[in-house]
């Protein structure tokens, strides 16, 4: 915590505040206009490679013990899950949540009431296969009518993604399609998929870089052809308008969520419990599930 705090802060040079430890900024209109314009931006190292290595120490962790429970991992394709997790799961979850490019666009995207209501983890394995394109959910009136975005997901990869480990593949400015045809308002017609495979562009993060999308941007995970898998966090955060906390089951204990700064406490929507409580999987993808997972 103390080595990511050194490293996110910069001092002034300015001879009468030359010990003023300040935030970076970020440029608001330059969040705004990439997420409403090709539906997604990413920050390059913004956690030490030692950070995304613990928190691959966790989701390793983490995924073979889902995969041991009834309900734990979901399938997303074969050789592909989703797990649910708890906040106090991963050691570096406030680390993340007040990251100050994650408050930076939660503030300018979502306003400053946003709420984190989701964190879990996608695992494409070796063998998995190309996804169909799809939005992980259908889109809300407040983008099909009023042409806004009132959620956003933000992933950490916890390796270095390499083209042969079935890298995350976006077709930019697809938010705004209307769902036509989409079946379940999620998955388009594949009279599509030429547009998509057109503008498609496929993300190589390396440890400790981070993005931001719009969910509702067409996507697909592609075949992982290695022989290593993919670990991918995912953090779910919604404006008041939207109702993605439905979906999920935001858990902490009383004991942890004492120890969160007060500004983090503002923007968790979260059931309070004495002791966590195993998550049984609830936001399902139908058409995600072909195959064995």
């Amino acid at each position: 915590m103390r080595l990511l705090q050194s490293i996110l802060t910069t001092r002034t040079m300015e001879t009468q505040e030359a010990n003023t430890i300040t935030r970076p900024t970020y440029d608001i209109a330059q969040i705004m206009g990439g997420l409403y314009g090709e539906g997604i931006i990413g920050l390059k190292g913004a956690f030490p490679r030692e950070w995304a290595q613990q928190l691959h120490e966790d989701l390793t962790r983490l995924y073979a013990e889902a995969l041991e429970r009834p309900g734990g991992a979901l399938g997303r394709g074969p050789k592909r899950h989703y797990v649910e997790i708890h906040p106090e799961d991963i050691r570096g979850f406030v680390d993340l949540a007040t990251h100050p490019w994650v408050t930076a666009v939660c503030e300018a995207m979502l306003g400053p009431d946003y709420k984190i209501v989701e964190i879990g983890f996608d695992v494409p394995n070796p063998g998995a296969m190309n996804q169909p394109w799809h939005r992980d959910f259908p889109a809300p009136d407040d983008t099909i009518t009023g042409r806004r975005l009132n959620s956003l997901a933000f992933n950490l990869t916890t390796v270095d993604v390499t083209e042969d480990m079935g890298p995350f593949e976006i077709a930019p400015g697809t938010q705004w399609d209307l769902p036509i045809n989409f079946e379940h308002g999620m998955f388009p017609p594949k009279a599509n998929s030429p547009r998509y495979e057109q503008r498609a562009q496929r993300k190589m993060p390396q440890m400790g870089d981070i993005s931001a999308r719009s969910a509702l941007t067409i996507h697909r995970g592609t075949a992982n052809h290695s022989n290593k898998s993919r670990p991918a966090l995912v953090l779910g955060v919604d404006a008041p308008t939207a109702n993605n906390a439905e979906r999920h089951d935001l858990q902490v204990t009383r004991a942890f969520y004492n120890t969160l700064p007060e500004y983090l406490k503002q923007h968790l929507t979260c059931r309070l419990v004495d002791e966590l409580e195993p998550i049984v999987q609830g936001h399902t993808i139908e058409g995600l599930m072909m195959g064995e997972a």
